[in-house]
């Protein structure tokens, strides 16, 4: 191996583990920074009224998740069965709870495969459901040397942090890490 092969592999095998448990904690953090917000914000539009309004969708929780079964019903709620409640419901749970169990890290690698699919329900709503599919800005394409495409390049990003969690897991600064030195020590094993 030549000089400069050895020095290379050296420094960055030495940066890989020196910095390896920082990946995941920076992951969860930039999901904090730029995407907690964007959920919580989307599952408060989808709020309905009182302490319950959570079990009582607003009329735009449907119209956002269902856009062409509220036009075919003239935006009437009461025509829409159990299933669409269910749906909208737990669509508007979702952008509650696993956002939260994402920052806080606490059983992180489901949640994070669970925003995954979220994250696919909501892009191909977005583009069969919405219409976008018919909108190449709002569509995208890879390699096409503009990254502002909301779908495939935005929404490959973000699947693509989240993966990160689903195999690297939450890190040291979470509630995943407290749990699992907990569960060691009750069990009398070295924490990992």
């Amino acid at each position: 191996m030549t000089p400069f092969a050895q020095f290379y592999t050296a420094l960055f095998s030495s940066l890989e583990k020196s910095l390896e448990g920082l990946l995941p904690i920076l992951a969860r953090a930039i999901f904090a920074g730029v995407l907690f917000v964007y959920f919580w914000n989307s599952g408060l539009t989808k709020l309905g009224d009182g302490i319950f309004g959570i079990f009582n969708p607003s009329l735009g929780a449907y119209a956002q998740i269902f856009p062409k079964q509220m036009e075919a019903v003239g935006f009437d709620v009461s025509q829409l069965g159990f299933y669409h409640w269910a749906v909208v419901t737990a669509g508007t749970v979702t952008e509650f709870v696993l956002p939260i169990l994402i920052v806080i890290g606490l059983m992180t690698r489901l949640a994070s495969l669970g925003m995954i699919g979220f994250v696919v329900v909501q892009s191909l709503t977005d583009l069969y459901g919405h219409g976008g599919i018919a909108h190449s800005e709002t569509l995208g394409a890879f390699f096409d040397g503009n990254p502002a495409g909301v779908i495939l390049d935005q929404r490959a990003l973000w699947i693509f942090l989240l993966l990160v969690l689903v195999v690297k897991g939450a890190g040291a600064l979470s509630l995943d890490h407290i749990l699992r030195r907990q569960v060691f020590r009750n069990a009398g094993l070295a924490t990992a």
